[in-house]
């Protein structure tokens, strides 16, 4: 019986002790059982092709590879590198078909607890697979090794034009290289376009308004208007919930139904515009002009602007039947001559508010602040029911 010793075509490392017996297929059987892999071809140490079993003597050394050509096994390694643990050997990495070639320094010393280190710090530990021409096969996308290979050469991020930094990331989270997946983050966010904060114009309101059905709610949630010319504009029933519309011209604008609530409306003009059945809870029109507003909704729907801040507002003139000011803030606001009758004003700060010529025939003004408040040329007689201050 004869015994050979099995090598991976081109290593020279891990080699298997086999007896010969049968045929060259039953060796190559066995071969591709012992090695791991598909065993196609037997060569000897000097890469002579074995194609009969008669050719082989008893402890010889045997090359098997899967179909690709020789390789030179280069047994004389250095030992010197291998006692100091240096790894300045060149190799070559097949990357999804294109070839990179490096060291092995390269690949390990900057990043040693990577993927890449761990596959090419020992020579064959990880067993990776070779290519007919010893190249080390990675399944990768080339384009985006490359920076990362470049990154491990010199320390610096470097990617040409055309290249997504976001899959250059996604390599460097696959090999693990921790550090360069930081510079990526910066680098993306970094490149990512400023946030526009810049306020809505009246031209592309009107726009978004021509090209959204009659019948659709629009929803302008938290927009910016901020400073925008929106008068004599048909707003109703679109949702202004907690946008900023402060200093807007909202002059005649119909805003019926619409919800404003929480909306920052500070130091806008909405002079004679139709609130009809208007939420304004918790907004906030410090210093607005609604003068000759109309509030009252014949269909009986109140207006509600509970809770709202409206110091220093100038409403003169504006019809406000039923609304609800409850615990609204109207300190050193004008509503002289409004109609409010029926208005809910209980727990409202009216104070140095100029309420002459108003009418608050059946208002409730229960625990409102009236200090300094003017109440002249009333149209009717304020009732002590309607207050207990």
């Amino acid at each position: 019986m004869r015994r050979v010793t099995l090598f991976v075509n081109g290593s020279p490392r891990n080699g298997k002790v086999v007896a010969v017996y049968g045929t060259l297929s039953d060796l190559l059987s066995v071969a591709s059982n012992k090695l791991g892999i598909k065993a196609t071809s037997v060569y000897n140490g000097k890469g002579g092709l074995i194609d009969d079993i008669a050719l082989i003597r008893d402890d010889d050394v045997l090359f098997v590879c899967e179909g690709e050509p020789f390789i030179d096994p280069q047994t004389d390694v250095r030992p010197h590198e291998e006692l100091t643990g240096a790894h300045t050997d060149w190799l070559t990495l097949n990357v999804g078909g294109r070839y990179f070639t490096t060291t092995r320094s390269t690949l390990v010393n900057k990043e040693p607890d990577s993927m890449l280190a761990h596959m090419f710090k020992d020579k064959d530990a990880w067993g990776n697979k070779q290519d007919h021409r010893g190249a080390f096969l990675i399944d990768r996308s080339p384009e985006y090794f490359e920076p990362i290979l470049n990154y491990l050469r010199h320390g610096q991020l470097i990617v040409n034009d055309g290249i997504n930094l976001l899959g250059v990331l996604e390599e460097a989270r696959f090999f693990g290289i921790d550090s360069l997946i930081e510079h990526l983050e910066i680098a993306i966010k970094n490149s990512q376009p400023a946030e526009d904060h810049s306020p809505i114009s009246r031209k592309e309101f009107v726009r978004f308004l021509l090209a959204t059905p009659t019948k659709s709610e629009l929803r302008c949630q938290g927009l910016n208007f901020s400073g925008a010319d929106l008068s004599r504009l048909d707003l109703r029933y679109i949702n202004f919930k907690m946008a900023n519309l402060s200093r807007c011209n909202l002059a005649h604008a119909n805003l019926c139904c619409a919800n404003l609530e929480r909306a920052d409306l500070s130091g806008s003009v909405l002079d004679c515009a139709n609130l009809q059945g208007v939420k304004m809870l918790c907004s906030n029109a410090e210093g607005a002009s609604l003068k000759g507003c109309n509030f009252e909704d014949p269909s009986g729907i109140k207006a509600n602007l509970e809770g709202a801040n409206l110091k220093g507002v100038d409403m003169e003139g504006s019809q406000m039947t039923g609304i609800n000011l409850r615990v609204a803030t109207l300190k050193n606001a004008k509503l002289k001559n409004c109609n409010l009758r029926g208005a809910t004003l209980a727990g409202t700060d009216l104070e140095n508010c100029d309420l002459s010529g108003c009418d608050l025939q059946e208002a409730n003004l229960r625990g409102s602040n009236v200090k300094g408040a003017i109440f002249e040329e009333m149209l009717t007689p304020l009732h002590m029911s309607q207050s207990v201050r």
